[in-house]
C-alpha cells in the first residue's frame, strides 16, 4: 500500500537512502562535479597558473581557439553557402534522374530499348569521370568521398522497395544500379575536388590554427577507426559465436590487449612500425613492396594511430558483440532454416535487426572513446604530436598541451568544452536517429 511523501516512514527511508549514497556523492562531488563546474567558469578566464589572479575576459577564450595565425584568401561565409547550395543541387538532380528512370522501366516492363539509354548515360560519365581523372589527378579525399557516396547511393537504391521486384535483379535494374554509382561518384568528385569551397577552406584554415588542425586529425581518425572497428568486432563475434575448437582461447586472445597497458601496446607497435628493423616492414619486403616510415610520415600519423587502437579495442568491442549474438533466440534461425533462407539472408534480416540495440550502444561508447585518443599518440611519438608539422594532434593532445606545456589553463578550458559539445551533439544526433532504426526484440 503506497504511503504519502509527507509521511514520517517516507522521510525516514528518504534519509537513509540519501545516507547509503552520501560517500559517492562526496567522491563525485569532489573528482568529478566540481572539475566539471570549475573548468567552466576557468574558460571565461585568463590564468597562466603561475600566479592567483585571474583576469575574467569573456568569451575571448573560445575566439582565440579559432583565430588564424595569418588570412585565408577564401571568405567561410561564401565557401560553406557556396558548398551548400551545391550540395543541395546535387541531391535533387540526382533524385530527378532516378524518378525519370523510374517513369521509363514503367511504361514497358517487356521492352528492353531503355537499357540502351542506360548504357549510353554510363559510358559517358564513366568517359567523363576518367577524363576529369586522368586530367586533374584524383585526390585522396575525393577517392574516399565518392566510395561513400557511392556506398550511399546503392543504399538508397537498395532502400526502395519498388525498383526491387524479385530477389535476382532484371538487367534495367542491373543498369540503374550501376547509373546510380557512377552518378554519385561524378558529383563526389566535382563537390571534393572542383566546387568545394569550405572543404578548401578548412584545408587551409587548419594549417594556420592549431585548434582546427585538432579537430580536422580528431575527426579523420574517428572516421577510419569507429567503422573499422564495428566491422571487425562483429566479423570475429560471429565466427567466434560459432561451435568451433579452443572457442574459449581465442575469445580471451581477442580481449588480452584492451586489458593491457595502453603504454605497453603502443611501445610494442612502436618497434612493428620501425621502418627499418619493424615486423610490418618486414612483411612488406617479403611481397616486393617498399617500405612505409610509418612513425616518420605525416601521411600516415593518423592511419598508424588508428590501426594501433583498432587493434586494442577490438576485443573488447567484440565481446559486447558476442553478448548481443547469444541473446538472439535461436527459434528465428530453425524458421530461417524451415523456409530455405541462406546465411546472408539469415544475418540480413535476423541478425542485423535483432543486433540494432548492441550495435547503437557500441556506436555510441566507440565514438565517444574515439574523440579522448592521447596515449597512443604520446608513447608512439615520444611526448611529440606527431612526426612533424603536429600531424598527430588530436583534441585531447590540444588540452593537454594547452594546460601542462603552455600552462594557459582559460584556453586548455575552452578547448575542453568545445571538445564536450562536439560529443554531445554527435551523440544527441545518434540517439535520435536511434530511436527510429534500432528494433529491440521482445
Amino acid at each position: 500500500m503506497p504511503y504519502s511523501r509527507r509521511s514520517k516512514k517516507y522521510w525516514k527511508e528518504t534519509w537513509k537512502a540519501y545516507l547509503f549514497l552520501l560517500p559517492s556523492i562526496i567522491i563525485l562531488g569532489v573528482f568529478v562535479f566540481w572539475p566539471i563546474g570549475f573548468s567552466l567558469v576557468l574558460s571565461f578566464f585568463k590564468w597562466d597558473y603561475t600566479s592567483t589572479t585571474r583576469y575574467f575576459i569573456g568569451f575571448d577564450n573560445y575566439k582565440e581557439l579559432f583565430r588564424l595565425t595569418y588570412p585565408v584568401s577564401l571568405s567561410f561565409v561564401n565557401s560553406l553557402m557556396n558548398t551548400v547550395v551545391y550540395v543541395v543541387i546535387v541531391l535533387v538532380v540526382v533524385q530527378l534522374i532516378y524518378y525519370l528512370l523510374g517513369l521509363m522501366s514503367k511504361y514497358d516492363k517487356t521492352d528492353k530499348s531503355h537499357s540502351f539509354l542506360y548504357v549510353i548515360f554510363i559510358a559517358l560519365l564513366s568517359g567523363y569521370v576518367l577524363l576529369r581523372n586522368t586530367s586533374i589527378g584524383l585526390t585522396t579525399i575525393g577517392l574516399f568521398a565518392g566510395l561513400g557516396l557511392m556506398g550511399f547511393g546503392l543504399y538508397v537504391l537498395l532502400r526502395r522497395k519498388s525498383s526491387i521486384q524479385s530477389r535476382r535483379m532484371k538487367s534495367s535494374q542491373w543498369s540503374t544500379l550501376i547509373l546510380f554509382i557512377v552518378v554519385y561518384y561524378v558529383f563526389a568528385y566535382q563537390i571534393l575536388t572542383q566546387s568545394a569551397d569550405f572543404v578548401q577552406y578548412f584545408t587551409l584554415a587548419k594549417e594556420s590554427s592549431d585548434f582546427l588542425k585538432s579537430i580536422y586529425n580528431t575527426v579523420y581518425y574517428v572516421l577510419l577507426s569507429v567503422p573499422t572497428q564495428i566491422a571487425l568486432a562483429l566479423i570475429i563475434a560471429m565466427l567466434l559465436n560459432k561451435n568451433i575448437k579452443l572457442r574459449s582461447l581465442f575469445r580471451t586472445a581477442y580481449f588480452i590487449p584492451f586489458v593491457t597497458s595502453v603504454v605497453a601496446v603502443s611501445l610494442v607497435w612502436q618497434w612493428m612500425f620501425n621502418d627499418q628493423f619493424g615486423l610490418l616492414n618486414y612483411i612488406l619486403s617479403i611481397f616486393n613492396l617498399p617500405r612505409i616510415a610509418w612513425l616518420k610520415d605525416e601521411v600516415w600519423t593518423i592511419p598508424t594511430i588508428a590501426i594501433v587502437s583498432v587493434w586494442q579495442h577490438v576485443g573488447y568491442t567484440t565481446v559486447i558483440f558476442l553478448a548481443g549474438l547469444q541473446n538472439i533466440d535461436k527459434s528465428y534461425y530453425e524458421a530461417a532454416d524451415v523456409d530455405g533462407a541462406s546465411g546472408w539472408q539469415k544475418f540480413k534480416f535476423i541478425t542485423w535487426p535483432l543486433l540494432s540495440g548492441t550495435t547503437f550502444f557500441i556506436m555510441i561508447i566507440t565514438m565517444i572513446g574515439s574523440f579522448k585518443v592521447f596515449s597512443q599518440i604520446f608513447i608512439l611519438y615520444q611526448g611529440l604530436p606527431g612526426p612533424v608539422n603536429k600531424s598527430g594532434l588530436t583534441l585531447v593532445y590540444y588540452v593537454f598541451d594547452a594546460f601542462y606545456n603552455q600552462q594557459r589553463m582559460g584556453v586548455a578550458s575552452a578547448a575542453a568544452y568545445v571538445l564536450f559539445m562536439i560529443i554531445l551533439v554527435l551523440t544527441m544526433v545518434q540517439l535520435n536517429v536511434g530511436k527510429k532504426r534500432v528494433h529491440y526484440e521482445g
